[in-house]
Formats: C-alpha cells, structure tokens, sequence
C-alpha cells in the first residue's frame, strides 16, 4: 500500500528517543514534544543534561539552508558567543535524516539554553543583553557562510510580501491599500540613508525575549536562529525595540519606561559595537519590513502553521497595530 500524499507529519517522540539512543554517544532517558508549529521542536534528557531537538519542514528549510544554520552557530559558539548551539552525533554530523511520510526531514540537536524568559527585564538584564546582542553582530559581520541564508533586503521586506498578503485582502482594499503606501514610504525614506555605511551581516531577525533565557542577572542564553539570514545589524536591534512597542500597546509599560529601558540597552550595546544615529532613525522603517515579512510568511505557511490564527479578524488587527508602529 502507497503511503497518501502528506505535507506536514508529526515523528513520534518515542521513536525518536530509540533513534537518538543509537545516534549519540550518551544514553537518552526521555524524549517529548514540546511544540509542533512552525517546525517541531521535542525535549530530550539524559540523566544529567537536557537538550533541544528541532525537525525541520522541507518546505520550510532546505538541507543547504539548515546546514547554514549549524555552521553560523558553530561559528558563534566557538568564538564564546552566547547561543545555543548544535551538537555532532557520533558520526560527526550535525543532520539526522528521517524517511518521513511527506518524504525526507532533517532534525538537529542543540545545547539546552537553561533559565528563563524575562519580558520585564530590569536594568542588569538589559545591559547585559545589550553587550551580547553586540558581541554576536561583531562575530556575525564577519564571516561569510557556504550555504545560502536568506537575504534581508529591501524588496524582500517592504515589497515582496505585499504581493504575496494581496490574495487576503481580497475584501479590506483600504487596508491593503495603506499597507502599500506607507511601505513605497518606507522605501523613499530608506534611500535617504547612506545603508552602504550601515552595519552588515547575519541577522537573528527575531530577537524577542521569548528566544533568549536568562540564568539570573549575569548569563544569558540566545536561541532558535531559524529566522538568521544576511542584512543591516540594526534589524536585531529593531526586533528588540518590537517588544517594547509591544509592551506600550498593550497597555504593559508607559511610553516613557519603554524607551528609558530601550536607552539602557542601547548604550551597553554601543559600549562593545557602534551604531550610527542614522541607523537608529531607520528603525521606524525597517520595523515596517518586519511586519510585512511575517505577515507574508503567515500567508505562505498557511496549511502548515498559520492557519489557526491568521484569520479575517488576526489581518485586521493587525493594521492599527502597524499603523501604531509608524507613528511610535
């Protein structure tokens, strides 16, 4: 019997342990999923240790890209850059391979970042994510990897997902309509800027405090880089800024605490990295990217991931908030 066509399947976590009982040079005690989102993400424990094990969709990340990942991380770890990072089985690989039923899946195991999420964090905390986030964009600015990472460019933030979004605002032209406009602003205010003097290299792209934990006030530990891709640094510092306009919008922080807490961040990461007026002034725009981005990414993951959320409802809330962002 053929196995029916299938596009996102779920490994079993128990088969899985087996699996990796054979794989790694430790004895695996338990293995459990925790997630099944936009990649499926299981706990694995030994009797001393935890770590992470991450399936990848095929139609999410290639084999090439993936690999782009392992090597940045490997990168990063070796040159004391505080991030999770992957472990090689016994063979020296990175990769597990799996015969799943939509065909091959690739899965990866890394280092447990232990602590905690903190989304208020208090001054210690943001200094000290500060001077990582810094010490990781002046590692990241200097390598150049072997396999393709996606780009973060002006066409594939503020232009591209707006074709891709169109097809759902079949019935909210004004809506659609204003995202159009404010990102052709965007655009003309972005090419004010001198960008080719602007901090380059590998962005995380997702640097919200629900990818690093912290180990009390003095270790911090930065996570899931499946979103790191090539484009100006200050997209990380823009991410972050996200959580504190985040945090103003729903009513979790004043205005005035939220940009005193941005200040403390930004002046430990300009201890260790410089960041240009300019580039701090083109945050505003290319937050707008950050929005389309996701908002395509939504669109184009629908069957597998979105489709519980991204609704009517979801797209139209979604404006005032980015109309809020424009004006912050």
């Amino acid at each position: 019997m053929t196995v029916f066509p299938t596009q996102y399947s779920l490994l079993s976590a128990k088969a899985l342990q087996e699996h990796f009982s054979k794989q790694y040079s430790f004895a695996i005690t338990n293995c459990k999923l925790i997630t099944h989102n936009v990649s499926d993400t299981y706990l694995v424990e030994t009797i001393a240790e935890q770590y992470i094990f991450k399936i990848y969709r095929d139609k999410h990340r290639s084999h090439d890209e993936i690999m782009g990942e392992m090597q940045l991380l490997e990168y990063l770890h070796k040159n004391k850059a505080s991030v999770s990072y992957p472990i090689k089985d016994a063979s020296g690989n990175y990769l597990q391979e799996f015969n799943a039923a939509e065909g091959i899946r690739y899965g990866a195991l890394f280092t447990y970042a232990k602590g905690e999420n903190i989304y208020l964090m208090n001054d210690k905390q943001l200094k000290l994510v500060g001077k990582e986030m810094a010490k990781l964009h002046q590692l990241s600015s200097k390598v150049e990897l072997d396999y393709t990472r996606k780009k973060y460019t002006i066409a594939s933030t503020l232009q591209e997902p707006l074709k891709v979004i169109k097809p759902v605002f079949k019935e909210l032209k004004p809506e659609y309509d204003y995202l159009v406009e404010i990102a052709e602003l965007a655009v003309q205010e972005l090419s004010k800027f001198d960008l080719s003097s602007f901090s380059y290299g590998y962005c995380h792209y997702d640097f919200l405090p629900k990818n690093f934990h912290f180990q009390g006030e003095n270790q911090l530990t930065f996570f899931d880089f499946d979103f790191a891709g090539q484009g100006y640094l200050i997209n990380d510092i823009m991410t972050f800024q996200v959580h504190f306009f985040l945090d103003v919008y729903y009513g979790k922080l004043t205005r005035n605490e939220a940009d005193r807490c941005f200040s403390v961040f930004l002046e430990a990461y300009r201890k260790t990295k410089p960041v240009t007026d300019d580039e701090i002034k083109s945050i505003k725009y290319f937050g707008l990217g950050f929005w389309l981005f996701y908002f395509g990414f939504h669109q184009e993951n629908f069957d597998d991931w979105s489709n519980s959320f991204f609704t009517p409802n979801f797209i139209k809330s979604r404006i005032p908030l980015i109309k809020n962002w424009m004006e912050y």
